[in-house]
């Protein structure tokens, strides 16, 4: 599920490989259609609201017009999508998934931009921070990594940690970018310090993955 950042559309995607879109916060139904032929198992609204990215199990990543439901783009990478996430900006799209790599596109045009390994494995989770220069990725050895990607410049491995001990399916940043959120298969949310990679806390309380 994913929801516009004014508020004012509520996405799902489903197992069928269906998305519907409701409105007026998520009171009305405004738009459903058959997105892709398997599970769409990731969904991301663009900065503006404008447009939702689906990624699915059928390896498409796809870009629609959140008003009419047109197809703006699509494009394929060779494995399953497990997440996506838009830069700050709106200008690139970040995708991870079971083939181990992340994929940096262009966002207006669908064009491929960059792909660079994990060193992890499956990717679970991708997001960037508030200015847009760093992507964070969680992947299946329980394991977070840093990339420098900002300026449209070469990736630039920052640091990799390890405190999780089952997969890596969530990551969020603080509003002003100096800690990082993870949560796991294992259970727990941890809290790190951006700049050192040092764990400030872990959160328990879960009692299922």
């Amino acid at each position: 599920v994913a929801i516009s950042p004014n508020g004012q559309y509520w996405a799902a995607g489903s197992w069928q490989g269906k998305v519907r879109v409701w409105q007026r916060g998520g009171k009305s139904l405004h738009l459903a259609w058959q997105a892709h032929t398997d599970t769409v198992s990731t969904i991301a609204f663009s900065p503006d609201g404008r447009a939702l990215a689906t990624g699915s199990w059928d390896g498409a990543l796809k870009l629609w017009d959140i008003k009419s439901g047109d197809l703006l783009w699509t494009n394929w990478r060779t494995n399953t999508i497990q997440t996506l996430a838009f830069a700050p900006d709106g200008n690139l799209l970040a995708s991870g998934g079971n083939d181990a790599t992340i994929q940096l596109w262009d966002a207006h045009r669908g064009t491929h931009r960059q792909m660079f390994p994990s060193k992890s494995g499956a990717v679970y989770a991708l997001t960037w921070s508030p200015d847009g220069r760093l992507l964070a990725s969680g992947g299946l050895d329980g394991s977070i990594q840093l990339w420098e990607v900002g300026g449209g410049q070469p990736e630039v491995f920052v640091w990799m940690i390890k405190g999780h001990t089952d997969w890596v399916f969530a990551l969020a940043f603080a509003h002003d970018g100096r800690l990082l959120a993870s949560g796991s298969f294992d259970q727990t949310v941890k809290l790190w310090e951006v700049e050192s990679g040092r764990v400030c806390e872990t959160l328990t309380g879960h009692t299922d993955k």
